[in-house]
């Protein structure tokens, strides 16, 4: 009678699992049906190769229509030999082999800002614009409420030759697959505020929050084009989730304010700097990580949160209602 009554509760426990996963599915694809149903065309204005094609004649008309990447303080000349300028042409005509359309980078911009309109309704779209920037990879989309400039030879590619002598952990950005991430990274300060506070918590929270956004606008990517991390350096992040909290724990650095945190957890790096034996496996910026994770954890313990409730909260709030324990 016993094993019987534990049957029934088993088989009960597991039509209630099917049912919340049921309409958890459902739910999904109409989330997913109303997305794709906004009404959205993006279309890059390439400027690059509509310079490299002006001649001198038209040069004064096109300078004009696009004044804004032309600072006063430089005559003309210096832009007509830019043109001609053979590390320009050698650029170019890269670019022009990596990406023979730029149809897959514009969808994949649609499907980003789909996602942002339907999670945040008042969502300017802005004018898109592809460029040369001298592999500018620090600068690889300049985001602006009005315009994004794209560096389209910052995206030819980690194994490129043109990248050779360029850090591995910087050229592992350089790549068409981390465009939709990086281009999120950008729009996500206008709409997640810098931390006011300078502690630890508050940065990797932030961090967190970004990466976050991600899950909701970028839903499909993995993780590791979402933190710009290898799978070896995402398994190594799960595998010692656990120790890297404790460390962060135990030597009490969530309420510091010490700027050298930053270095040794938070911007890209070769790996992050525990001072131990342990850091060449380690990946950089391992406090995004756990950021990331905090928010996670917070997600799950609220499913009924909106992102945009989410990413108004506080520091100090999400990680008391995260609960987080690895």
């Amino acid at each position: 009678m016993l094993n019987q009554y534990k049957l029934l509760i088993f088989l009960m426990l597991n039509i209630i699992c099917l049912i919340f996963i049921f309409f958890g599915c459902s739910n999904k694809k109409k989330i997913n049906s109303e997305i794709e149903k906004i009404p959205l065309k993006i279309k890059f204005d390439r400027f690059d190769l509509k310079f490299a094609d002006v001649n001198k004649r038209e040069f004064q008309n096109f300078k004009k229509k696009y004044n804004f990447l032309f600072p006063i303080q430089f005559p003309d000349s210096l832009w007509i030999k830019r043109k001609g300028d053979s590390i320009q042409i050698m650029l170019q005509n890269e670019v022009n082999k990596v990406f023979p359309s730029l149809n897959k980078l514009e969808k994949e911009s649609e499907n980003i800002y789909k996602h942002l309109i339907y999670n945040f309704p008042s969502t300017k779209v802005p004018k898109f614009l592809t460029l040369i920037n001298n592999v500018d990879y620090q600068s690889k989309i300049i985001f602006t409420d009005t315009i994004i400039l794209i560096s389209l030879d910052t995206f030819l590619g980690s194994t490129n030759k043109i990248y050779n002598g360029i850090p591995n952990y910087i050229k592992s950005d350089m790549d068409k697959s981390r465009f939709g991430s990086i281009l999120v990274d950008k729009i996500a300060s206008s709409i997640i505020d810098a931390p006011t506070n300078r502690f630890f918590l508050d940065r990797i929270i932030y961090k967190g929050k970004i990466l976050l956004l991600k899950d909701f606008i970028i839903p499909l990517s993995s993780d590791e084009i979402k933190i710009g991390y290898s799978k070896e350096q995402i398994n190594w992040a799960v595998q010692n989730e656990e120790y890297i909290w404790k460390y962060f724990i135990g030597n009490e650095l969530l309420f510091k304010t010490d700027d050298d945190l930053i270095d040794r957890f938070i911007i890209p790096a070769p790996f992050s700097k525990f001072y131990l034996e342990i850091d060449n496996e380690s990946p950089g910026k391992i406090g995004q990580w756990i950021g990331w994770q905090i928010l996670r954890s917070f997600r799950k313990k609220n499913p009924s949160f909106k992102i945009s409730d989410i990413l108004n909260l506080s520091s100090e709030e999400l990680f008391k209602k995260a609960n987080y324990k690895p």
